[in-house]
Order: C-alpha cells, then structure tokens, then sequence
C-alpha cells in the first residue's frame, strides 16, 4: 500500500496545479469576453422574446458624424444602413472584384487589416472631416466574432448609440473598448509587436514623432484592444495630412504581412492621436 501513498501525492499536487493553470486562463477569458453579462443579457432577451439592449439613436447632425469600416467583398455590412442611419458610413472593400460598381469605396492596397482603411478615410476626406470619426469593425455583434466590442451582447450599434459624442469632443480620443483586458494590462504592455526598430519606423518623419524628443521611444505600450475607437475633427488636424500619408506608407512598404501590420497599429492608434503611451 505504500507505493499508492508514494504515488498518491505527487499526483494530487499535478492536479491541482492543472487546476489552477486552467482556473487562471478561464478567469482571463471569462473577463475578456464579459461572459457574465453577455449569458445575462441574452437569457433576458430570450424570455422576452426582444432586444433589451437597444438605446435610441444618439443625437447630432448626420453630416457630422460618419462611420468608417474596412471589409471583404462577401461580408455582410446592410446592417450599418439599416441601424445607424444617423450616420455617414465610409465602407471600404479591401478586395474588391471585377464586378464592383463605381460605388465601392475600395483600398490602394488590401493590407494593415483595417487601418488601410482608416488612413485612407483621413488622407482623401482631410479638408472635409466631419466632427466625429468612429472607427469600427465590419461585424455587428456575437459572442465570438465580436467580443472586443464592449458592450453586454458585443454589438456596435449599441456600441456607437450609447457614445457620448460631447466627450468625444472634449477627449480628442476615445477607445470603444473600456476593458483593458486584452492589451493594456501590465503584463500585455512590453510585447512582441512595438519594438524600437518598429517606432521609429513608423513614426519616421512624422511632425510628432515622439511626445518629446525625435529620438524618444516608450518603454511600454499599452491600449485596450481591438483597434474600434472614435476620434474628433480637431484631434485629427493636430497632425497634417502628411503624417497619415507617412503611417499608411508605411504600411505598405513593411515587411511586415496584413496581420503583422495590422496589429501595430492597433497597440499605436493611441499614440497617433496624441495620447500617452499607455
């Protein structure tokens, strides 16, 4: 019987490590994607057989706000017109067909995930920005798809409904994701894709280059993900047209692929819009 004890605790101790690592990560995933609320929300829904988390549309002139997007061709984007008509929408395709009409807002180059399209919105509408740009994703809403939008069903309609535009505009820059988790938590802040080399390279030439000195680069970077945030006329003025032009080369000359590119950018919209590093 001894060999069963002798075996016994090891095996209890790798037990309940495992359990802890797996406790640890479902923790981390349970906030990342506000599990809680979303189960919540949804059940509600489902015993009313409605949509609870439906604010009204929010207040402003359709001519001084506009939705900007990247998508692919075959994704389905009719829900921007059919909810946010309060709205100018900017959608561009990426990947565009032979058989797209003259309409269709389309990108120089299908790379940087969605900030080609981002940069391509300021660059060609520079002289006639409306008040408040919002940058979003092309997906509406889902647990898995969307879980970086937060709001408790993960839906950017109710997302850019609830934006408090008069803050937008007294803030320059705000984040559409309020959960630091992923990206600007202590330990997601020194990571793989802001390096040095990376900074200042992007950052090259640029009328603000650094927050100080043209040489400076931060020791942490660090912003709630996933590149959706909205922005003021005046915030984006604060750079000429010449920086845009300057980070969407960049995007295109980089060694970096389409996702590589992408993410940089999305840990640096922040600082391109003149807030701290983290």
């Amino acid at each position: 019987m001894r060999w069963i004890f002798r075996f016994a605790l090891p095996a209890f101790l790798l037990v309940i490590a495992l359990f802890t690592i797996l406790y640890i990560k479902f923790a981390q995933i349970w906030d990342q994607y506000n599990a809680p609320a979303y189960a919540w929300v949804s059940l509600q829904n489902t015993l009313r057989g409605s949509h609870l988390d439906n604010p009204p549309p929010i207040t402003g002139k359709v001519e001084d706000k506009v939705v900007v997007m990247a998508k692919v061709e075959n994704e389905d984007t009719e829900w921007v017109a059919e909810n946010l008509a309060d709205w100018q929408h900017a959608i561009y395709t990426v990947n565009p067909s032979p058989n797209s009409t003259n309409n269709t807002l389309t990108t120089p180059l299908n790379k940087g995930h969605e900030s080609m399209a981002y940069l391509t919105y300021i660059i060609d509408h520079y002289n006639s920005l409306p008040l408040t740009l919002a940058f979003i994703h092309p997906h509406r809403r889902g647990f898995s798809a969307a879980w970086h939008t937060d709001t408790p069903l993960h839906d950017n309609v109710d997302a850019l409904r609830t934006l408090r535009l008069p803050y937008v505009q007294e803030n320059g820059y705000v984040n559409l994701r309020c959960n630091w988790n992923p990206g600007c938590e202590i330990p997601h802040r020194k990571n793989k894709h802001i390096n040095r080399e990376v900074w200042r390279n992007v950052f090259a030439g640029a009328s603000k280059a650094s927050f100080t000195q043209p040489d400076y680069v931060p020791g942490e970077v660090g912003a709630a993900c996933c590149a959706q945030f909205a922005v003021s006329k005046d915030r984006v003025l604060e750079r000429p047209k010449s920086d845009y032009e300057g980070f969407r080369k960049w995007v295109v000359d980089t060694d970096l692929n389409d996702a590589q590119s992408g993410r940089v950018l999305e840990f640096l919209w922040h600082v391109v819009f003149g807030m701290e590093a983290v």
